[in-house]
């Protein structure tokens, strides 16, 4: 199949639901990467995006592979994520040709976290956006509904997203968040700071107790006081609290839906019943 651009699905579907799936520590067994694909492969998302190795975990190469397979053997579009830490410039065509003779032609260009031992020269996402636009990839980057967590303070953050659509961002795809209030207002601030790339807006169910804790710190998440009474009330029940945890997030697609948005972008956790109960979440709405 001939690989579609990101840009391209949002012209074609209204308000496209993609899905986000990470090969793990190491390398993601290729019967597993298989499996799963062929799994979320009938439920047709607009695409999928791979996350790529956090904090020196070993599958750069995966990510790649993963990304190719979906494409190439499901015939659903894909999305190679990238960081620049560690990343030197002058390595950067180089991965973008890696990427294109895999048939990817969509990345997420991210910062990402240091890599121990690794030296680059690009700083932000917004250093690496530019070139790979440049060797005529699709590119993508992160939005922070609440902010990113090194940033305190909001519009300046949003600055930061508007100066990736300008480096030449074609889409964005935001962190997680539980309180769907926060994804209004930063759409409002969006809008006023000129930013006119589709937004697709991330929705993570909760799945346990320590799950959420780990959110918390690493993204920079707030809890609404729903969330944390469906952690109180099921604490000791984990069947019952991932089942509020997917409602919760079922919920908060509805309502984002009927909010108009650009996209939706659901992080499954590599779990096709959360995709599952997406699609039928929407389907239903």
């Amino acid at each position: 199949m001939t690989a579609k651009t990101v840009t391209q699905v949002h012209q074609e579907r209204t308000q496209p639901v993609s899905f986000e799936v990470f090969p793990p520590k190491g390398d993601l067994a290729q019967e597993d990467a298989v499996t799963l694909a062929s799994r979320l492969a009938p439920l047709d998302p607009a695409y999928i995006s791979v996350t790529y190795s956090a904090g020196g975990s070993g599958n750069k190469r995966a990510t790649c592979d993963v990304a190719s397979l979906i494409q190439r053997d499901y015939g659903v579009t894909a999305v190679a994520h990238l960081t620049c830490q560690g990343l030197p410039r002058e390595q950067v065509a180089g991965v973008a040709q890696t990427l294109k003779d895999a048939g990817v032609v969509n990345v997420l260009a991210l910062r990402g976290d240091p890599v121990p031992g690794e030296q680059g020269d690009l700083a932000h996402a917004s250093d690496l956006i530019p070139l790979l636009a440049e060797q005529g990839l699709c590119v993508g980057a992160a939005a922070y509904p609440e902010g990113h967590v090194g940033c305190l303070d909001l519009d300046e953050d949003v600055k930061h997203v508007r100066e990736k659509q300008d480096a030449g961002a074609e889409f964005l795809v935001t962190q997680l968040f539980f309180d769907n209030e926060v994804a209004y207002r930063f759409q409002d601030k969006a809008e006023k700071a000129g930013i006119r790339v589709p937004i697709s807006y991330g929705v993570m169910p909760f799945l346990s107790k320590s799950q959420v804790s780990r959110m918390i710190f690493m993204c920079g998440a707030s809890l609404p006081s729903k969330v944390i009474k469906l952690l109180a009330r099921y604490e000791d029940d984990p069947v019952s609290l991932r089942k509020a945890g997917i409602e919760y997030a079922c919920d908060q697609l509805v309502d984002l839906k009927r909010h108009g948005v650009d996209g939706l972008h659901v992080y499954i956790m590599n779990r096709p019943s959360v995709a599952q109960a997406a699609m039928e979440a929407l389907a239903g709405a």
